[in-house]
C-alpha cells in the first residue's frame, strides 16, 4: 500500500483509535453471529439469521452516522450495524432467546427485528421493505420540524423490486427529504440470484427518482463511510435523498431454515469468503502499524468472553408472562 493509502481513514477524518473500534465491532459481530448459527444447531434457540460477510459496510455506515440524534431503520441482517450505534451482544442474544428482558421486542418477535426507542433504532418487522416508507415519513418529520438529523434505512437487493422501495424513493425525491436509503446487495433474495432478480445497476434507479445513487464495494468499511459521509452532510444541507448499493455477499445460507447448496455452489462461496471484508480490514489495520496479531489474540479473547457471558445470561433469564401478551400493544393508563 502507498502512504496514502495506509492513512485513509485519517483522511476521511477518522481517528486511528476510530479506525480500531471499527475493526472490534466488525469481529464482535461475527463471534456472535458465529454463536446464534451454533446455538440454533443444538437446539438451544429456535432461529437465527445471519450477517455474515456484510459486516464491513454496516460498519462503515454506522461510523458515518450520528447515534441518538439520527433514527434508524435495519433491516434483518444489520448486526455489525446495531452493535455499532449502541446495541449490546447481551440485548441480540435476549433476543435470540426470546426473553422478556429483549429490548427489541420483549420476547415476541425474531431475531434480526430490532427496535430500540434508546438509540432511534425503528421496530421493524417480518414484511420485507415495509420500513422504508416509514423511514420516509419520519424524514419528512424532521423536514416539517426543521430539525436536523438524518434517517437511515436498510434492506436487501430483493427488497429493491419491491412497491414501498419505488413509493418511498418517489416521495423521499419529490419532497427533498434528509435520508440515506441503501441497498445491501448480498447477491441473493433467498433463493433467487441477482442476475433473475435485477438487470443493470440498483444505484441508478436512483436517477429516475431525481437524486444521486451510488455503487459502492460493501466489503471496504472505508469506502461505505465516505460515502454515507457525504450522502449524510447532503441530507444536512438541505439536498434531499441518497440511494447507496452496497455490493457485498451473504457468506452463511439465508437462515437456519436454508439449504444454499440447493442453489449455489460451494466452491461459489469458498471464492466469496476469500474478499470477505473484516480480514481486509484487519490486514489494513496492521499495515498502518495499528494492530498485531498479539493484539488479535487478545481481543478474540475478550470478545469471546463477552458473548459466552452474554448467551449464559440470556440463556438463564426468564420467558415473557403469558399475561403480558398484549402489553405495548394497546394504549394504556390515563389519557389512553
Amino acid at each position: 500500500m502507498s502512504i496514502g493509502q495506509l492513512s485513509k481513514h485519517r483522511s476521511l477524518g477518522l481517528s486511528d483509535e476510530e479506525a480500531v473500534r471499527m475493526y472490534e465491532m466488525m469481529s464482535l459481530a461475527r463471534k456472535y453471529d458465529d454463536r446464534g448459527l451454533m446455538l440454533q444447531r443444538a437446539g438451544k434457540v429456535p432461529f437465527h439469521i445471519s450477517g455474515i460477510g456484510q459486516e464491513a459496510g454496516q460498519v462503515g455506515m454506522a461510523f458515518a452516522m450520528q447515534p441518538y440524534k439520527d433514527y434508524f431503520l435495519p433491516y434483518y441482517r444489520d448486526f455489525a450495524f446495531v452493535l455499532s450505534i449502541g446495541m449490546t451482544v447481551k440485548d441480540l442474544m435476549l433476543s435470540l432467546f426470546c426473553k422478556a428482558e429483549d429490548v427489541n421486542s420483549g420476547g415476541r418477535q425474531m431475531p434480526g427485528h430490532f427496535g430500540a426507542k434508546r438509540l432511534n433504532i425503528v421496530t421493524g418487522s417480518s414484511p420485507v421493505t415495509t420500513q422504508v416508507p416509514h423511514a420516509v415519513g419520519i424524514a419528512l418529520a424532521a423536514k416539517m420540524k426543521k430539525q436536523d438529523f438524518v434517517t437511515l434505512v436498510t434492506f436487501g437487493e430483493g427488497s429493491s423490486n419491491q412497491g414501498d422501495f419505488h413509493e418511498g424513493c418517489n416521495f423521499a425525491g419529490v419532497h427533498k427529504l434528509p435520508m440515506i436509503i441503501v441497498c445491501e446487495n448480498n447477491q441473493y433474495a433467498i433463493s433467487v440470484p441477482l442476475h433473475k432478480q435485477v438487470s443493470g445497476k440498483i444505484a441508478d434507479r436512483a436517477l429516475g427518482y431525481g437524486f444521486p445513487g451510488y455503487q459502492v464495494d460493501g466489503t471496504d468499511a472505508l469506502e461505505v463511510y465516505r460515502v454515507t459521509k457525504e450522502a449524510r452532510e447532503r441530507a444536512v444541507r438541505g439536498e434531499g435523498p441518497t440511494l447507496i448499493e452496497l455490493v457485498t455477499y451473504r457468506i452463511s445460507p439465508h437462515s437456519t431454515s436454508d439449504d444454499d447448496m440447493l442453489y449455489r455452489t460451494r466452491e461459489e462461496v469458498e471464492e466469496m469468503r476469500g474478499r470477505d471484508g473484516l480480514p481486509k480490514f484487519k490486514q489494513y489495520l496492521i499495515e498502518c502499524g495499528l494492530w498485531s496479531e498479539e493484539q488479535d489474540s487478545q481481543l478474540q479473547e475478550r470478545q469471546k468472553q463477552e458473548v459466552n457471558e452474554a448467551t449464559k445470561y440470556a440463556d438463564l433469564a426468564p420467558y415473557p408472562k403469558p399475561e403480558d401478551t398484549l402489553l405495548h400493544v394497546y394504549a394504556e393508563g390515563e389519557g389512553r
